[in-house]
């Protein structure tokens, strides 16, 4: 099995293993990784899923070997399913991607994917499908640009070139930069903390800011408040300010806990 799901508390853990190919990403593991996130996204028990590579590298991106021998991801215009597997799919959880060594190519945009990135200090990020004329096809265009500016990405895109840890921490395409062999457990526990909170706000307040790049102002104004009062008509608003009156909450400490 080139995909592992495992669980710890309200973590899903969902790790590529194919070290032989750098973690590279076939045909059968974009389809593994849909049904493990498809799993991770069904299960009400978990709260927040980590996405890892095996042995030192995220991912180098899909499996041009394959491609050579005639057996090419899927690639379709329409549809949740993307080349390198969960890269259109909008979950309801959050997913931190947690990054050792290589995410480049289609690896970049599975970490482009998740919702926050760990990564360790060593790690390194790229086009290197520039090299080889392979098109970013899993939403790389779309995605970087939003998340470090055009400039930046157009850097990034035209050129190929390596970006270090360092520098993807200042660019803002990583959120926390760690020592090396850490990211894993760093993500975990970043997990944790995001647990920590009420699940239904959390999760209403993210897929608010997603779905409002499809929107014009006035109607992405709407959409905030549609979520808005579906949380408070939970009732997960009063029972938390009811719980800050009495003393929890604060400090950023999380009410749950």
């Amino acid at each position: 099995m080139t995909v592992h799901f495992e669980v710890e508390g309200t973590t899903a853990i969902i790790t590529l293993d194919r070290p032989e190919r750098r973690n590279a990403v076939d045909a059968v593991t974009a389809q593994l990784l849909v049904d493990a996130f498809t799993k991770f996204d069904q299960d009400d028990s978990l709260s927040v899923a980590v996405f890892t590579g095996s042995q030192g590298t995220f991912c180098a991106g899909a499996d041009l070997k394959a491609v050579a021998e005639g057996k090419p991801n899927s690639v379709h215009q329409e549809g949740d399913f993307a080349p390198m597997g969960p890269s259109r799919m909008r979950l309801s959880k959050p997913v931190i991607a947690a990054i050792e060594g290589h995410a480049v190519a289609g690896g970049l945009e599975l970490a482009l994917w998740a919702d926050m990135r760990v990564a360790g200090k060593s790690a390194v990020f790229g086009v290197y499908c520039r090299r080889f004329g392979v098109p970013l096809i899993d939403m790389g265009t779309i995605r970087l640009p939003r998340l470090i500016g055009q400039s930046r990405a157009s850097d990034m895109i035209l050129t190929g070139r390596s970006v270090s840890g360092e520098e993807a921490v200042m660019f803002g395409l990583v959120n926390r930069l760690v020592e090396d062999g850490d990211a894993l457990t760093k993500a975990k526990e970043l997990a944790l903390h995001i647990a920590e909170y009420p699940q239904m706000c959390m999760r209403h307040d993210r897929l608010s800011m997603y779905e409002q790049w499809d929107l014009s102002e006035t109607e992405a104004i709407k959409n905030e408040m549609r979520h808005g009062i579906t949380v408070i008509s939970s009732g997960e608003t009063v029972s938390g300010a009811t719980a800050f009156s009495r003393g929890k909450g604060r400090h950023g400490v999380g009410v749950e806990s």
